[in-house]
């Protein structure tokens, strides 16, 4: 699998949340005393999680992190999409812990190598996470309201079909493999920079699927129609995983836009939170 470095070093800390571990912790408590969310019957089996800086996509992930935090998992797989690195197929951290303002979060070096057996297409290519932002955004929520859960840490490069459901398949084997009680994290912003009339038509479509608990419908729409999301591959691996384990229904607990904090309805950034049980 690689000999990665053992710590992934916070990348964009300090800019697009605060470093500071008292100031971090109080903003994250300040979304989550705002997000109320009904209880599922059954364990949140998956969550879909914004990544935007956090004054902006806080408000929105902490509806997913108050949900997932009501049945804590034994594990966490992120699957996040990369951003400036293009390559095929995937990319684990397979071992070591990330770094955050809250403690540093281990790798499920178990479960990690499970996954990465599971599939020819998962690589451990530390490049992909240097600069990524797509999973560190989840880390202060993962960190403050799930301390001591070990996540495995996967970037997704070109978000094709076969990628998408090859990584589901993997995840859904691996944790059938090593009988994990895990939860499944898909890290996507949804439409970018467009009105916020236009960014709510494209982002209903994919909340459509997502709240039929359709990885299958979610690929079509994305392949249709890319401006849709940026994590639309990870959507649809972790949906796939989630259905694969036994999931049976999937809510949205909240949709908003970048200009809902800015004021600027004229270009937006579409964010959703939800949750599948």
């Amino acid at each position: 699998m690689g000999n990665p470095s053992p710590v992934r070093r916070t990348s964009v800390a300090g800019r697009w949340y605060p470093n500071d571990p008292s100031r971090l912790a109080e903003e994250i408590d300040g979304y989550l005393a705002l997000a109320h969310v009904e209880k599922a019957s059954s364990a949140i089996r998956a969550i879909v999680s914004p990544h935007a800086g956090l004054m902006y996509s806080g408000p929105v992930a902490a509806y997913a992190y108050d949900a997932a935090s009501s049945s804590p998992p034994k594990s966490i797989v992120l699957v996040g999409p990369s951003h400036f690195v293009p390559f095929d197929g995937v990319s684990i951290w397979p071992s070591g812990a990330w770094e955050t303002p809250l403690g540093a979060v281990a790798v499920d070096e178990a479960l990690a190598r499970a996954v990465t057996e599971a599939s020819d297409a998962i690589v451990a290519l530390e490049a992909a996470h240097g600069r990524e932002h797509s999973l560190e955004m989840q880390l202060p929520f993962v960190a403050h309201l799930l301390p001591g859960v070990p996540i495995v840490p996967m970037v997704m490069g070109h978000q094709t079909r076969q990628t998408a459901f090859g990584l589901g398949k993997a995840i859904a084997d691996a944790v059938r493999a090593t009988a994990r009680d895990v939860l499944l994290v898909a890290s996507s912003d949804l439409s970018h920079y467009e009105d916020a009339r236009v960014a709510a038509q494209l982002d209903g479509v994919v909340m459509e699927r997502v709240a039929a608990l359709d990885p299958a419908g979610l690929m079509q729409a994305l392949e249709l129609e890319p401006r849709h999301a940026c994590g639309g591959g990870p959507m649809v691996a972790v949906l796939d995983a989630a259905t694969r384990l036994g999931a049976t229904t999937s809510r949205i607990l909240r949709y908003a836009d970048s200009g809902d904090v800015s004021g600027d309805k004229s270009s937006v950034v579409g964010y959703m939170a939800a949750a599948v049980s």
